[in-house]
């Protein structure tokens, strides 16, 4: 089964669109909420090649990125052959 990650941070904008995102097409997610979790935040970090912002997305163990990178998958029909769904409306 694929698994997806969503390193995310409390009253983040872009957390809330990549994760709206990622329900719309039916993907069930795993949410690390790095708000006050400095290990957390290390583990993203080191994941993410460095990357320190919110959110960070991972599919099958993969970086795919934050919320600009998912859209831009989406926008070029990418994404839903990715997460292994039909294209959303």
């Amino acid at each position: 089964m694929l698994k997806v990650e969503i390193y995310s941070t409390l009253l983040c904008p872009y957390c809330s669109a990549a994760k709206r995102l990622l329900s719309r097409y039916g993907v069930i997610y795993d949410e690390v909420d790095v708000t006050f979790n400095s290990e957390g935040r290390l583990k993203m970090t080191k994941r993410a090649g460095g990357k320190t912002s919110v959110p960070q997305i991972f599919i099958d163990g993969v970086h795919i990125g934050g919320c600009d990178e998912l859209v831009l998958l989406d926008r070029a029909g990418t994404l839903a052959p990715l997460l292994n769904v039909s294209q959303h409306d």
